[in-house]
């Protein structure tokens, strides 16, 4: 797996990732995605132009967003106290950065 970038935002409560994706594909890359930072996969949900996938981190949930559309993925939380999972996360992804390897 690799990643070309990776954004933390606090006002939104999220961590942007960008990768080269393929949206019919996108099972493959987030299962290699949610096993790289040691994630269970809870729930999958997809559309035409959607995938939104629940992961569980150590008691934390986490959505997992990918918008085809705007070629956007990011991982969110809804609590504002496990913002610091996301950016234990976001260390843990440090490895697969395109600039890293």
């Amino acid at each position: 797996m690799k990643l070309n970038a990776i954004k933390l935002e606090r006002e939104t409560l999220s961590l942007s990732v960008q990768a080269d994706i393929d949206f019919e594909l996108f099972a493959d890359f987030a299962e290699a995605f949610a096993q790289a930072i040691d994630c269970t996969v809870v729930e999958r949900q997809w559309g035409a132009d959607r995938h939104q996938w629940l992961l569980e981190f150590e008691g934390a949930h986490l959505q997992l967003h990918y918008e085809f559309y705007g070629d956007i993925c990011w991982l969110s939380t809804e609590k504002e106290d496990e913002f610091d999972v996301l950016v234990y996360l976001a260390e843990l992804m440090k490895p697969y950065l395109a600039s890293q390897i």
